[in-house]
Formats: C-alpha cells, structure tokens, sequence
C-alpha cells in the first residue's frame, strides 16, 4: 500500500527562513510540496532522521554564471553541494542569448574577460542552437539539473544582437535600436526570464582589454532595457554599477531606471577602499529609496571579495611577467621544477608585470597583502597572517617569500588576496545580515573558474559568521532562504512552510566545514576549475527529492528552469 508521504524529515530543529525562532519538528513532503510540519505519525517512501541537525529552506543564490555550464553538464557545482536549490544567472550583463550566427565568438571572449571561463572550454562545450533568448530558455529547460535555475537577459549580448558591430563598438544606438531593446526585453521577460542585468563596471572587458559593450551606455538606452520590465510587468533590473565612478550618480541612475521600469533595481554592493565614503551613500540610498516607492536591493558578498592565486590557478603575482609566458601553459610539475631554477626565480622576482588588459595589471598591482589559505579554509586572516608581514618578521624580501609560498605542496598552494581589508569588511557589514534589501550573495557560481571560488559563501555563512558580531542562526538562515529568493520574486520558496516548495536542507551543524578549494580538470576540453568541498551537510532535498546525502551527490536531478516570478503559497511575512 502506498505510504502517505514521499519523503519525512524526523526530529530536526526547523529554522524556517522566516527569521522566527527555531524549534523542533517534523516535516513531511508530497508531490514536490512540504505538506506537513509538526509531530508527523504518517509514513513515507522515504526518512531521513535529522537528530542533532538543523533543518533549513535550500538556499537560493541569486548571483551566479551558470549560463555556459547548465548547457554542457547537469550539476551545478560548486553551488550545488553547498546546500544551494535554486540559482539565477544571466547577471552583469553577460551571457550567451540572444546571439545572431557568427557572433557566438564574441559572445566567448566576453565571457573570457569577464567572467574568467576559458575560450576553449565554452567553444566546446556550449551549443549555441539557438538565436534568440526565448529560444536559449527553451534548449535549457530541455537540461535537468540538480538544482533549480533562473535566467536573466543580458545587456551586452542583446546590444550586439540589435546593432552588430556598433553594439561592440560602443556606438549609441538609434531610436529603432532602443525600440528594439525594449521590444526583446518585453519577449525575454514573458518567455520567463526573470529580469534584464546590465554592467557599468569597467573592469568589465575582453581579455585584449576592450570593454564589454554594456560599459558606456547611456540612461536612455538602460531605461530602453527597463521599459521592457515595464510592458512586460514583472521582473527585476540586475546592475553592477561603476564602482569607481561617483557613488551619487550611480544611485541616481538606479533610482531613474526603477522610476522608468517600476521594477525591482537589484545591483552590487561593493566597498571600493579608494572611496570609502561610496559604501554609505550606497547604503542610505537603499533605506532612501524605499521612502521614495523605490526597491532598491543591494547584493553583497558573506566576506571581502577577493581572488585566489597559484601556479595551477588564472594569476599569481609573477603570471603576468614576460619571463613567465613561456610556462604558463606547461603541466604543472613541468612549472614547479622550471621555477625551481635560480636564474630564472632572479628574472621573475626582478621582472614588471606586462599584459594588454589595463585592469589585469591593475589587479596584480595592488596585491599588498598576501595570505596562505589552509584546509579547511579559514577565511579570519588578519594583517599580521600576511606574507608581507612574513617577510617582515624574517627580514626578508617579500617577492621572495610569495615565490617560496606559490612553490609549497608542489606547486599546489593556494593563496589569496582580498580588496578589502579582511576584518574592517566583516565589521562593515555585519549590520546588512538580515536587514530589509540587503542581499547575501555575489558568489558568481560558473564563472571564474581559475581565480575565485565564493559560491561556497553559503557554507561560510554558517562556519565563519554564524555567532560573529551576534548573528543569529534564523536571521543567517533568513539571508540564505526567504530574503534572496524574494529579492527576484520567487516566492514560493526559501521558507519551511505546508505548501511551499519542498526544497530543503539537513545540516549538521557541529560537523559543518569549509575545505581548502582544489583545481579539478573536469570541463569541456579538458579545461580547469576550482572546486570546493564542504562536509555536514546530511541531505540536501529539490523539489522533495534528496539530491545530496552525506555530503556527496546521489546522482538524482529534480532542478528544473523556472520560467517566471512566483507567488508565495500563502500568507508569509518575511
């Protein structure tokens, strides 16, 4: 006889994503929906006993990149063994729809630059067998996952599609040009994208240097993109603003694009230390928006965003120097022992960095303050942990000190280097977690496959801030679940509730740990990723099926694309 229940999770403390109190419970589970919470005396197809665990809403990540890899594979790591259900991408502006034949090239050395995924690996492993963008949803509906996903339409690529080569150029377009922007828009968005993304950001750019074709565009042509949420009456606007440009412009341009599309402005919260005072205009214009009938929402990184460098990895602090060329594409014993030689560890240590792209030399310029990272990964560094004051400490040179850190474990070290300093940005946005449009995310999931590995935040958010400056375990959970999926209208998860998504988590708390991340060669082409593991997750459960048990993938792919915002099942105050 058939039992009541697919699946029933016993004896876990339930943290709802409500931000509520947690308490203990029982939560049962039927066609795809948590039917039940409470003490359950019905039987299932399926238990899982979370005795001793937490039990939480999957985790919604409402900045990732996974718009290449959900076309060649179907686990969206390193998301998906993180406790993370649902993903949105297609952010910043990038992407790869709509695309007109022949442009599928520039649509991969814009993700190159930008986004850090090898040429190689996207020339072989996406597609391409589509044109426009409600075209692109369909071939990846066609993709089981085992996660949820979402799409935006991204700037750049429909720019090009409209003008061509102009688009690339930067020319501005014409009248038809914004006509048709707003037009594709409107289609993308009924199709069920979930919004438009666009960047401003000009670090942004093609590996040769150029910038990305969304870098310059003027408000008329942004509010083009916002007309189209507008005939279309949903979805949200996804903004990467000019982090170096004046603070007060950009929110003033934000402000005029959510006037125009009367939708959602979600955008990047990034501390630039070179204008410290543009983290609180950012912030105020949040708190003054919503006064003035405005949603702004701002995403922020769990810890200082930084990058990740080794010998096996996209940069290190030699990468770029004339003598290294010749070794950057050799295995990496071949590099270690070529490195080992004196004559040239004297060039590389002596040499100036040289590379076309004015932001790469930029990036490796400012690398001040250097840090080993360790297994697991603790991310609390401190100035006085650096090999900078290593080097110090020994009365050594610091080139010195880094070259002999990137050559540890046989080459296989990894280092990191942040923008900001690490503790003065925990402290900055400790006030944000939970707060009304302040927004966990960043961690750009299927992207950066050789410098950054962030999409990991929402483990960290429970190993390294959870208890830090009085977090909270629901408001922590609330930052993960209810708070981002509401930020893109999906509200019909990231909350433990009878008739809610059963998306779910099984965590151990006590067990919970971040490991070191690891270069895996696993993409198209042979290409390299970072990975990074976790352990304490029991289970995590898409749409009431355990996708993950123990810690490792149960091969099960319920995540599916979601076409269009979502109504909360009933009665939630988030």
């Amino acid at each position: 006889m058939k039992k009541q229940h697919d699946l029933i999770i016993r004896g876990g403390t339930i943290v709802d994503g409500t931000g509520r109190p947690p308490f203990k419970a029982d939560l049962a589970v039927r066609d795809r929906i948590i039917v039940a919470i409470g003490e359950i005396e019905d039987e299932a197809e399926e238990e899982i006993d979370a005795t001793d665990c937490i039990v939480t809403p999957g985790f919604v990540d409402v900045h990732t990149h996974y718009d290449g890899q959900i076309t060649w594979e179907n686990r969206l790591v390193p998301s998906s063994n993180h406790g993370v259900t649902t993903v949105l991408m297609g952010n910043c502006g990038v992407g790869f729809a709509p695309v007109r034949p022949g442009d599928e090239g520039l649509m991969i050395r814009l993700m190159e630059g930008v986004e850090d995924i090898p040429e190689v690996v996207m020339a072989d492993g996406v597609p391409f067998d589509w044109s426009s963008f409600p075209e692109y949803m369909d071939a990846i509906e066609a993709r089981p996952s085992d996660v949820d996903f979402a799409a935006q339409i991204p700037h750049s690529p429909l720019r090009v599609f409209v003008m061509g080569r102009r688009g690339a150029d930067l020319e501005p377009p014409t009248e038809d040009d914004l006509a048709q922007m707003t037009r594709l828009t409107r289609e993308a968005v009924e199709a069920g994208a979930l919004g438009v993304s666009t960047s401003r950001y000009l670090f942004h750019r093609f590996r040769s240097g150029e910038h990305v074709p969304s870098a310059r565009s003027s408000l008329d042509e942004l509010n083009a993109l916002g007309a189209g949420l507008r005939e279309a009456g949903t979805g949200v606007f996804q903004c990467i603003p000019s982090i170096d440009g004046d603070p007060a412009e950009e929110v003033a341009v934000m402000k005029a694009i959510a006037c125009t599309s009367r939708r959602p402005v979600n955008f990047s919260l990034i501390h630039n230390p070179a204008q410290p005072a543009g983290w609180e205009t950012y912030v105020r214009a949040i708190s003054d928006a919503r006064g003035e009938g405005i949603e702004l929402n701002g995403q922020f990184s769990a810890r200082s965003t930084g990058v990740l460098l080794g010998l096996d990895l996209t940069f290190h602090p030699f990468a770029l120097n004339p003598s290294y060329r010749p070794l950057a594409d050799l295995p990496l014993d071949e590099k270690v022992e070529r490195m080992r030689d004196p004559g040239l560890r004297a060039r590389l240590i002596a040499e100036d960095i040289d590379d076309p792209n004015p932001m790469f030399r930029m990036l490796l310029e400012r690398l001040t303050t250097i840090f080993r990272l360790g297994d697991p990964a603790d991310y609390d560094f401190r100035t006085d942990d650096s090999l900078q004051a290593e080097a110090e400490r020994e009365g050594r040179n610091a080139r010195d000190v880094i070259y002999d850190a990137l050559l540890e474990d046989e080459g296989r070290a990894v280092l990191c280097a942040f923008g900001n300093e690490v503790q003065d940005y925990l402290a900055r946005t400790a006030p944000l977690i939970g707060r009304d449009n302040m927004i966990v995310a960043l961690g750009d999931g299927g992207a950066h496959y050789g410098m950054i590995c962030d999409a990991a935040y929402t483990t960290f958010m429970l190993t390294g801030r959870l208890g830090r400056d009085g977090l909270d375990l629901p408001t922590a959970v609330r930052s993960l679940t209810s708070q981002p999926a509401l930020s893109v209208g999906l509200g019909d998860r990231g909350v433990l509730a009878p008739g809610y998504k059963a998306d779910v988590n099984v965590i151990n708390l006590d067990r919970l740990t971040l490991r070191r991340p690891h270069v895996r060669r696993d993409l198209p082409a042979g290409g390299r990723r970072l990975a990074q593991g976790a352990e304490g997750y029991v289970a995590t459960v898409v749409s009431g099926v355990v996708t993950h048990r123990d810690d490792r993938s149960t091969g099960a792919l319920p995540g599916r694309l979601v076409r269009g915002q979502r109504a909360a099942p009933g009665p939630f105050a988030a």
